[in-house]
């Protein structure tokens, strides 16, 4: 699993460029605040997706592999893949949750 880091060369990290970005690689996005220490456990999807991180930190595990996440990461999850999250720190999680077209 490949961690995606937000490249300073895109200008300065906001919520509207993530978005762009995300949306100009052919995916759809909507936006989701989660509170610390939510959890999210084993699940899979039927699209391939990513979730990236606007601000706050969120440990992901896709496939067995771990991933720390924080502002302007994304990680892309093939479809079918199981995984499971949880909003760590003590801030909420703001993030794009992006479907592909």
């Amino acid at each position: 699993m490949a961690v995606q880091r937000w490249n300073t060369v895109d200008g300065p990290l906001t919520e509207q460029a993530l978005r762009a970005k995300l949306e100009s690689l052919g995916y759809r996005t909507a936006r989701y605040v989660y509170e610390p220490g939510t959890v999210f456990p084993d699940h899979s999807h039927g699209v391939d997706k990513i979730d990236a991180v606007v601000s706050g930190r969120f440990r992901l595990v896709v496939g067995g592999h771990l991933a720390m996440l924080g502002p302007g990461d994304w990680v892309a999850i093939p479809r079918g893949s199981v995984h499971n999250a949880t909003v760590i720190g003590d801030e909420p999680l703001v993030c794009l949750d992006a479907v592909k077209l």
